[in-house]
C-alpha cells in the first residue's frame, strides 16, 4: 500500500503538471501574450511544479528534510542524469547565450543557496530574497529573448498553445487548471506520506528519500522533455531546460517553500557537509565542460551517469551504515575526482590552442 501510494502521487505530480501548464498557456496566449514569454515563464515554472508542490507540503508537513532534500537532489539529476542521459543518447550543443549568462546564474544561485544554509535554516527573509531573485531573472530572460528575437513558439512550448476561441473552451482550460492544481496537491500530499514511510520502514533517513526517490521522481517532466528536445533535434532546447530547472528549483521552490513555510526550510548537517558542496561542484562543472566547444558529447554525457550512479551509490552505502562505505569514498577521492579535473583540464587547454592557432 505504501509503495502503491508513492507511485499513484507521482503520476497525479505529473499529470498535474502538465494539465496546469497546457491550461494556463492557452489562457496566457488568449489574453495576449506572447508563445515565448508563456514558454519562458509558464511552462518553465510548470516543469518545477512537482518540486514546489512536494516542497511546500513537507515544509507544512514538519519535514524538512524532504523538502531540501528533494531541491538538492533534483539539481544533481538534472545534470548528472538527465543532461548525461540525453547526451549519451545525442551529443548536445550549448548555446553562447548559457554559457554567457544562465550557467553563471545557476552557478551563483548555487552559491547563494549554499550560504543561506550554513545556519541550518532557510528563513522566510531568505525566501522572499530568492522569490525576488526569481523575478528578476524572469523579467532579464524575457528582456534578453525579445532582443534576441530567435526562437519559435512551437519550440518554446513543446505543444500548440491553441488560445481559446468560445466560452466552452475558455472554462475547458480554466478546468485544467483547476484539476491540475488540484492532482498536484493531492499527489504531493500521497507522495510525502509515502516517502516518510519508505523512511521508517526502511530505517532510512528523510534526507535520503528526499535526495533521491523523490528528486528523480519529481524530474521526471525535465528527463521527458529534454530526451524528447534532443530526438526532435532541438538539442539547445534539452540543455536549456536543464539548467533553467535548476535556477526555478533555487528561486521558485526553495523561495516559495521557505516563504510559506513557518519555520523555514531547515537544512540537515548531513546536507550541510556533503550534498551541498556536491550540488555546486556539479554546477561548476558545468562551465568547462560546456565551454569545451559549446557542446556535450556523448563520452562525457556517460561520465555525467557514472558521477551520479556513484552519488547514488554513496548515499545508499551512507544510509545503510554499510562497511564499505570508506572505501568507496577514498576511491572517489582520491582517484576517480582528480582524474576527471585533469582529463577536463587538458581537453580545455587544448581547445584554447585550438582557438588561438584558429585565430592566427
Amino acid at each position: 500500500m505504501i509503495l502503491l501510494l508513492f507511485l499513484v502521487g507521482l503520476v497525479l505530480l505529473i499529470v498535474g503538471a502538465e494539465a496546469l501548464v497546457r491550461g494556463a498557456a492557452r489562457i496566457a496566449v488568449a489574453l495576449g501574450i506572447t508563445p515565448l514569454v508563456v514558454g519562458l515563464t509558464v511552462v518553465a515554472f510548470g516543469t518545477s511544479a512537482p518540486e514546489l508542490a512536494v516542497g511546500v507540503q513537507s515544509a507544512y508537513a514538519g519535514k524538512p528534510d524532504l523538502a531540501i532534500g528533494n531541491v538538492i537532489g533534483s539539481n544533481i539529476a538534472n545534470i548528472l542524469l538527465i543532461l548525461g542521459l540525453t547526451a549519451a543518447i545525442i551529443p548536445l550543443t550549448v548555446q553562447r547565450q548559457l554559457i554567457r549568462i544562465d550557467v553563471p546564474i545557476m552557478i551563483g544561485a548555487s552559491i547563494v543557496m549554499a550560504i543561506m544554509s550554513i545556519d541550518g535554516v532557510i528563513n522566510r527573509f531568505d525566501g522572499l530574497l530568492l522569490v525576488v531573485a526569481l523575478v528578476g531573472y524572469v523579467i532579464f530572460t524575457i528582456h534578453q529573448s525579445r532582443a534576441a528575437q530567435n526562437m519559435q513558439a512551437g519550440d518554446d512550448l513543446g505543444f500548440d498553445p491553441v488560445p481559446p476561441r468560445s466560452a466552452r473552451t475558455w472554462l475547458f482550460n480554466l478546468g485544467l487548471c483547476v484539476v491540475g492544481l488540484g492532482l498536484l496537491v493531492q499527489g504531493a500530499n500521497w507522495i510525502v506520506d509515502g516517502a516518510v514511510a519508505f523512511a521508517r520502514l526502511l530505517g532510512v533517513d528523510e534526507l535520503i528519500i528526499g535526495l533521491t526517490i523523490i528528486a528523480v521522481g519529481t524530474s521526471l517532466p525535465e528527463i521527458a522533455t529534454s530526451v524528447l528536445a534532443s530526438l526532435r533535434g532541438q538539442r539547445d532546447m534539452a540543455v536549456g531546460n536543464a539548467i533553467g530547472s535548476n535556477i526555478f528549483n533555487i528561486f521558485s521552490v526553495l523561495g516559495v517553500t521557505a516563504l510559506v513555510a513557518p519555520a523555514g526550510v531547515g537544512v540537515a548537517d548531513a546536507a550541510i557537509a556533503f550534498d551541498l558542496p556536491v550540488m555546486l561542484v556539479v554546477a561548476l562543472a558545468c562551465l568547462p565542460i560546456f565551454l569545451r566547444g559549446g557542446r556535450i558529447d556523448r563520452w562525457e554525457g556517460v561520465l555525467f551517469l557514472v558521477y551520479y550512479a556513484a552519488y547514488t551509490i554513496y548515499l545508499i552505502l551512507f544510509a545503510t551504515e554499510n562497511t564499505l562505505l570508506p572505501l568507496f569514498s577514498s576511491a572517489m577521492i582520491f582517484f576517480v575526482v582528480p582524474l576527471t579535473v585533469v582529463t577536463l583540464v587538458v581537453l580545455l587547454l587544448f581547445e584554447w590552442r585550438q582557438r588561438r592557432l584558429a585565430r592566427a
